[in-house]
């Protein structure tokens, strides 16, 4: 597979970029679950979306230290609120066909591998291919952040793992993709920043919730996964409502 390649770059993404440099992260997630939450992945590979601001790394560890845990704060705190707009307009081809490979300038793009398989093999264990393939993934290990678990997965049942929007097509659309140029749409649709391979029945179960809405089961992850909203939505100038903004602060401690 190709080398991940540099994600759109504006302003908010380099000052996403110097707050995580200068914050001291540590970075793999060991233990701090509270009472109720989920183990971190059991392989060691997860990455803090701290450690992580392009997404090419794999899993999504827990924030668990005090110094992260402000910095995880600190980045919150930029998102800018608005508002819900209507749903009006939108569809699912709004923002490409599924899982193209062409979208310029994100990681994975143009290596010859839809995004779907980009990111299985990516956050995948023991990954087995199509015969003849070095991209058609037909067999894995997953770590579920968001449940907690292990999934292990066989192409034959495809949508036990589906392939999450950190911050949903729909709920960008409504939060001002509506107004973007499709080229910008089909970057976020693809950018591994904005995508987790996650338990099916949990993604269905999210649909196109905002954080106030919606938030993982497993407890571990939560501030993890607002980070991870954040810096999406800091990556492409999107706003996002006040109550999602003061649940993810909530989520960091705050």
């Amino acid at each position: 597979m190709a080398r991940p390649r540099g994600g759109v770059v504006g302003a908010a993404a380099v000052a996403t970029a110097a707050v995580l440099l200068v914050s001291g992260c540590e970075g793999l997630g060991e233990g701090g679950s509270s009472a109720g939450s989920g183990p971190a992945a059991p392989d060691g590979r997860a990455v803090t979306p701290l450690r992580n601001p392009d997404g090419t790394k794999a899993g999504l560890a827990p924030v668990t230290t005090g110094q992260d845990k402000t910095a995880a704060r600190e980045l919150i705190e930029e998102l800018r609120t608005k508002g819900r707009g209507p749903r009006t307009g939108y569809e699912r081809d709004r923002f490409g066909y599924a899982w193209m490979d062409t979208a310029e300038g994100v990681p994975l793009a143009r290596n010859g591998c839809d995004t779907r398989n980009d990111l299985l093999q990516l956050h995948g264990r023991n990954v087995r291919f199509r015969s003849g393939s070095d991209c058609v993934v037909v067999s894995m290990d997953l770590y579920d952040p968001y449940t907690g678990k292990d999934i292990a997965w066989k192409k034959a049942r495809a949508t036990e793992v589906q392939i999450d929007h950190v911050v949903p097509l729909s709920y960008a659309w409504q939060m001002g993709a509506a107004r973007w140029d499709k080229d910008k749409r089909e970057q976020l649709a693809n950018d591994a920043l904005n995508l987790l391979p996650v338990s099916g029945r949990t993604n269905s179960a999210k649909g196109d919730s905002g954080p106030a809405s919606w938030l993982p089961p497993n407890k571990a992850i939560r501030c993890s996964y607002a980070v991870r909203f954040a810096q999406v939505a800091l990556k492409y100038d999107l706003a996002v409502t006040a109550a999602d903004r003061t649940m993810m602060l909530e989520q960091c401690g705050a």
